[in-house]
């Protein structure tokens, strides 16, 4: 019971912001028509169950008029009934799809608010594959909560219903058993409920683990396709490298874990059918059985057997309604289970970024980027590199060394304010713009223009000046593509998106330009004529570049160096270039 309330309570929590939304009046009024539609569907049930009385009794009774009367009424009832399906089947999914933009505008805000991603990413915990959580899990959630909030809805009001017209029977045909009349109220409704509560308790017993079977269905599915992904975005390493028989191994033991638990749901599920399919077909016979006795005693009219089995079935499939959706109910369970801990994780991602204990990131009222104080960490706690009292000052050009897995890059990080881990503090001038040229740069897929000025708009930079950026950089060749559409980071060389980053930061002029590694794929004069480039283009930026070569060091006025100090590197050292 406790793990039920705590799942309907982090239902609630997941759903109640949709119908709070500015969506809110469609949301609610889309809902609204569909409740309306499924209590209407319940009456005319209510009305075609009086009507089996009075034609199964004009049949017995061979009463020709009242035959044909009957089956005028039950056309109009099954038409009035199909109209209303098929309505309510439209209006249900406008509901969904309205619902699902909305959660998956939500998400995607949610997920993508300032570096949150990355920073989820970082802690390792709930939040795996938010493809899926966006896509897949967003989309079942919505389907099942819809058919099952509905159905148990018609279950209720199905319930209410047709248990005043079952007592009402199990008056008119009291139970006779052995020969003898005995009278017990409402016995056919005490048979109904007796049946649905052993029903239930079986189908849990036999069907609990399905819900952590789909749970981790769900997880291993998606762990393979994102595995399948990052080969596809590998490819050409992989061919180089011929590692085409390891990717395959790598990917058929992922394959294997899917099916492996594929199996165990195929076992579990194939013992809950069994048992479901017999209880629903015994179902058909199980009202028969009670009021036959009274039928061929006279006491009751073959509409009347007819119409009490129909008010059977109807109260036993309310009552048994978690027996038929019980496996959809598992299923469900395991989506809100994945979504609520991808909510989680963004909520603990963006507490990790608000914490006192992690890298704070502040504005200044000076012309220089300030280290106080700083020592990063990682994830973990331990300490990686510390840096206290160091500025990279107004339109200074420093260099910074050291050797490989110093920290020097997660140091940037932590200047960009991505990376939350450490202490200390990092100070960065009011209205200063801060750009960060990795050694291997993002291009969205796209056009070209789009590509070069991301994150920007196309249109933010006249197409004549990104040309000129083009050809100053060395990418002549690329001017007549600006338009083409493609996969760029899969299109270009390592050496060429490297230059594309360098057009990316002429167009920017950010104020300060972090450079790890930006020029390493080029060769010294290619990457000399570049960082001239930048000199001369951008004056008034502060240059900030993390290299190993030591030609790097003519377009430098300082030089810093990270440098082991004790169980940890620090980033020294005031002196000029050579």
């Amino acid at each position: 019971m406790k793990n039920i309330r705590a799942t309907l309570a982090t239902v609630w929590r997941i759903a109640a912001p949709y119908f709070r939304s500015e969506d809110k009046w469609a949301g609610r009024g889309l809902l609204a028509a569909v409740i309306a539609i499924e209590l209407s569907l319940v009456a005319i049930d209510v009305l075609i169950n009086q009507w089996n009385n009075r034609f199964y009794n004009a049949l017995q009774d061979k009463d020709w008029d009242r035959f044909v009367w009957e089956i005028g009424v039950f056309s109009v009832l099954a038409s009035l009934a199909v109209v209303l399906s098929v309505y309510q089947l439209y209006l249900n999914q406008w509901l969904q799809i309205r619902w699902r933009s909305w959660m998956t505008r939500h998400y995607l805000g949610e997920w993508l608010e300032g570096p949150n991603h990355y920073r989820m990413q970082l802690q390792g915990d709930a939040a795996d594959n938010p493809d899926q959580r966006m896509t897949e899990d967003v989309k079942l959630f919505i389907e099942r909560t819809m058919e099952i909030g509905v159905g148990l809805l018609s279950s209720i009001v199905s319930l209410a219903s047709f248990v005043v017209i079952l007592w009402g029977l199990s008056a008119a045909a009291p139970l006779h058993l052995f020969g003898n009349e005995l009278s017990i109220p409402g016995y056919l409704v005490w048979g109904a409920l007796i049946y649905a509560v052993f029903g239930t308790i079986l189908t849990q017993w036999i069907g609990s683990p399905l819900v952590n079977l789909d749970f981790e269905q769900q997880q291993r599915e998606a762990d393979f396709r994102f595995n399948l992904v990052r080969t596809r975005e590998n490819s050409e390493q992989i061919a180089l490298m011929k590692g085409e028989p390891a990717e395959r191994e790598r990917l058929m033991h992922r394959f294997n874990r899917v099916i492996a638990n594929w199996y165990g749901i195929m076992s579990r599920t194939k013992r809950l059918t069994f048992f479901t399919q017999s209880y629903a077909q015994a179902a058909v016979v199980f009202p028969y059985v009670l009021v036959a006795p009274a039928y061929f005693a006279g006491k009751v009219q073959l509409g009347g057997m007819m119409q009490t089995a129909s008010a059977f079935d109807s109260v036993y499939k309310a009552l048994s309604f978690f027996v038929s959706v019980y496996r959809k109910l598992a299923e469900w369970r395991a989506v809100v289970a994945r979504l609520d801990g991808f909510e989680m994780s963004i909520v603990s991602s963006r507490h990790l970024a608000a914490s006192p204990s992690s890298v704070r990131i502040a504005a200044s009222e000076g012309k220089a980027v300030e280290l106080q104080q700083l020592l990063v960490r990682l994830p973990h706690g331990a300490p990686v590199v510390a840096a206290d009292r160091l500025a990279f000052r107004h339109g200074e050009r420093t260099l910074i060394t050291g050797p490989s897995g110093s920290g020097k890059s997660t140091l940037f990080r932590a200047i960009a304010g991505i990376w939350p881990f450490g202490d200390g503090a990092v100070m960065i001038p009011s209205g200063a713009t801060l750009m960060m040229l990795p050694q291997r740069p993002y291009f969205p897929i796209g056009s070209l223009h789009a590509a070069v000025v991301y994150p920007a708009e196309a249109g933010a930079f006249d197409i004549e000046r990104v040309k000129q950026a083009l050809t100053d950089a060395g990418l002549g060749a690329l001017v007549p593509r600006l338009h083409e559409e493609a996969h760029w980071n899969r299109m270009l060389s390592l050496g060429e998106q490297q230059r594309l980053g360098v057009v990316r930061a002429l167009l920017h002029a950010p104020t300060f330009l972090f450079l790890d590694e930006a020029t390493a794929s080029l060769d010294e004069p290619s990457e000399a004529a570049l960082y001239r480039l930048l000199i001369d283009r951008l004056p008034a930026t502060t240059l900030v570049s993390i290299g190993h070569r030591s030609t790097l060091e003519a377009f430098h006025q300082r030089k810093l160096a990270v440098i082991r100090d004790g169980d940890h590197f620090a980033l020294r050292g005031e002196s000029p270039v050579r």
